[in-house]
């Protein structure tokens, strides 16, 4: 392909592409040029240069033709910001910049940060400022580098004392396309043993071919010297927080030192070398003028790197996509940790595995407590990731009896577009290490988070505007139903919904304050709203038949005026004035519509001064309810886009509910749905020869006179 500056002064770059995907990860990332076809008649003359990405067969080729038209060479790589491997399908692309360039310049150059570097044109003050606070940022949150490879383990000398790393080779990019040669290897060591202790000396040498030759040879020469040898990818921050000194011949773990203030002495050229803030050997070479740091940072991760937004692939900030890896990062380290999962149905288990993937493996999944206990237990810090709603009698106690900890795993907020007992799989889980959120004899994670967080500005705004967002695409969990044709509403009367639950539910079966049932919640609304039009909406995993809860129609408009089915949540929500629940989720999503909640249960939305509680419960704190959203939405839950198979926020799925494609149903989904519509036959059936109810084909039911 060949790119073309927008600008219309020439075209740009020609690239061979794969996949449509590839080639719109590139056009993102080129944003400034226009993308034409390479054979659509552009002349050589036009061309500013070739750029291949830096894994591409067709290199060479590439290279070559570059260099008969007389253009510079591109070779594109990833930034300093980029996902795990095994992180989505592809991978995604979240940084990218030159990790090389040859050939005359060109308007090419801006990605290049060495040519960048030598220009003066650039460094505007408010891009220095934003690289100063940016790179501080990157520092204090250990962002960037390889962190996923990383051990629980750093293999780093015991203690705390300074130490000197030696760069000994690592993978391509900011002037480590290859290993360092002998004689700087000999060199960076030699220096180091002047400088330091043997034992205070680290070589890191991952990625490399240690098997034999001279590499061998040497970092075994070094280990015997007393020095420690890191053969295995280690965590870059570790390391650098312990360095007196770095000693490279270029590469990232250089440039991450320099970033965060350590010293860096070089012993070849590279990007950042020779502009007065390393220390060079006399080999390398100066560069035309002095740079600081923050100029540097400014160069190579603000304006050389494009960055690009994994989920919707166009173009984003270095700040946002350092938003993003952050919260990757908490994620991963957070998966490490969970050794074995139990209770989870098969088909839930490809989509656990997702969300739980981490850079050590994902976890093993196992069918007896025994078998889950031992396995965590064999690893120091091992955990067990149980479904709670599905967790084995004794398992608690024989998880604290091993010393092995215990995290519960449930649906989140908002689900899916469809049922979990139609097998439709999660977008969001939540994951709990002290209880859960709808067992009110324990103070769950949600619960403490709750009490503890100091909600900010920022979250808080970011909360409302998911609010609003939620409100008006009529999301709730599940997505089910229609839009709700009018009404003939009474006048004067209060409109009160009351949400049906499935039976055997935990959440009813902890919380539920010994209400009997969802009978028994229609009666006691009804006692205490003698005036009031109720309108009652079965659960609709217990209207597929996979659920217990249901209650004949004759029986609940004993209580309720109106019984209603296969109608969106969100559309009633809209026309009540208030909700009457045990538990449901639907009082917090009447909430977010600012309804009147009654409150008969302990769900966890309770207790915060927002609803009217009928078990009179108090938190301890009181909290607006955007300080409610943001910790039931934003931190609590994780979500994964069903696009991209990638951890993200709630905002993404918002979008993605949009998109029926991503949330067709397969043939497992099918044929569940099938056995739901023969129970609801059967249990119609059943109820016409017991001379019992039929519930009808009709989704309204008028009210009884």
């Amino acid at each position: 392909m060949t790119f073309e500056s927008r600008d219309g002064t020439g075209a740009f770059l020609e690239a061979r592409l794969g996949a449509g995907r590839e080639t719109a990860v590139l056009a993102a990332l080129l944003s400034d040029f226009s993308l034409v076809s390479a054979g659509s008649g552009t002349v050589a003359d036009r061309l500013s240069g070739v750029v291949a990405w830096s894994d591409s067969r067709q290199h060479r080729r590439l290279e070559r033709r570059a260099a008969a038209f007389g253009i510079p060479f591109l070779v594109l790589g990833p930034g300093v910001l980029r996902a795990p491997p095994g992180w989505g399908q592809p991978p995604p692309v979240l940084s990218a910049t030159a990790h090389m360039m040859t050939g005359p310049s060109s308007s090419a150059d801006i990605f290049d940060p060495n040519r960048l570097l030598a220009t003066r044109n650039w460094q505007r003050p408010e891009l220095l400022a934003r690289a100063t606070q940016t790179r501080r940022d990157i520092v204090s949150r250990r962002l960037a580098g390889p962190w996923w490879n990383a051990s629980t383990e750093s293999g780093l000398p015991a203690g705390d004392g300074r130490l000197a790393l030696i760069v000994a080779g690592e993978g391509a990019g900011l002037g480590a396309d290859r290993a360092p040669s002998p004689a700087l290897l000999r060199a960076m060591l030699a220096a180091a043993m002047v400088d330091h202790r043997p034992y205070d000396i680290v070589l890191l040498a991952p990625n490399l071919d240690r098997g034999v030759g001279f590499l061998a040879g040497f970092l075994r020469d070094a280990a015997l010297r007393g020095c420690t040898v890191l053969t295995r990818p280690v965590d870059p921050w570790r390391t650098i927080e312990r360095a007196d000194c770095v000693y490279t011949a270029g590469g990232e773990t250089g440039f991450l030192a320099l970033l965060a203030g350590a010293k860096v002495r070089c012993f070849a050229d590279c990007s950042y070398a020779g502009w007065g803030v390393t220390t060079d050997e006399p080999g390398v070479r100066r560069k035309p003028f002095l740079r600081t740091v923050d100029e540097l940072f400014a160069a190579t991760c603000l304006v050389a790197t494009r960055c690009l937004d994994p989920y919707r692939t166009k173009p984003a900030s270095f700040e946002e996509v350092v938003e993003i890896f952050d919260e990757w990062r908490k994620i991963e380290a957070a998966n490490r940790r969970i050794t074995a999962c139990l209770g989870m149905s098969f088909w839930k288990r490809r989509q656990v595995a997702h969300f739980l993937r981490s850079g050590g493996g994902p976890p093993a999944f196992r069918r007896t407590s025994r078998a889950a206990i031992a396995m965590a237990h064999a690893r120091s810090g091992g955990a067990v990731a149980v479904w709670a709603s599905r967790a084995p009698a004794g398992l608690a106690k024989a998880a604290e009896r091993h010393a092995v900890p215990l995290i519960r795993v449930e649906d989140g907020f908002v689900r899916s577009v469809g049922l979990g007992s139609d097998f439709m799989p999660p977008a969001s889980l939540v994951l709990d290490g002290r209880g859960m959120h709808f067992d009110p004899s324990v103070r769950s994670d949600l619960e403490q988070l709750l009490l503890d967080t100091e909600f900010d500005t920022a979250l808080v705004e970011r909360a409302r505007a998911l609010s609003t967002r939620l409100v008006a695409a009529g999301v709730t969990k599940y997505n089910l139903g229609k839009r709700m044709p009018p009404l003939d509403w009474p006048d004067g009367k209060r409109r009160v919904l009351v949400p049906g639950q499935v039976e055997d539910d935990l959440s009813v079966r902890l919380g539920g304050e010994g209400v009997r049932g969802n009978l028994d919640l229609l009666a006691r609304v009804r006692a205490a709203n003698p005036d009031a039009f109720i309108l009652y909406k079965p659960h609709p995993d217990v209207e597929a038949g996979h659920r217990n809860g249901k209650i004949p129609d004759d029986n609940a408009r004993k209580f309720a005026d109106l019984v209603i089915r296969e109608v969106s949540t969100a559309a009633l929500l809209g026309e009540i004035d208030e909700l009457h629940t045990l538990t449901s989720l639907a009082g917090f999503e009447a909430l977010l519509r600012r309804r009147r909640v009654v409150v008969y249960g302990r769900p966890f939305y309770a207790g915060w001064g927002l609803t009217a509680d009928l078990a009179g419960i108090d938190r301890g704190r009181r909290l607006m309810l955007e300080e409610l959203v943001a910790g039931a939405l934003i931190l609590y839950p994780r979500y994964l886009d069903p696009g991209t198979r990638l951890p993200c926020g709630p905002e993404i799925i918002i979008d993605r509910l949009e998109v029926p494609a991503l949330w067709r149903p397969g043939p497992l989904v099918a044929a569940r749905r099938l056995q739901g519509g023969l129970a609801q036959r059967w249990n119609w059936l059943s109820g016409k020869l017991a001379g019992g109810f039929f519930p009808g084909r009709n989704h309204f039911r008028t009210p009884q006179t």
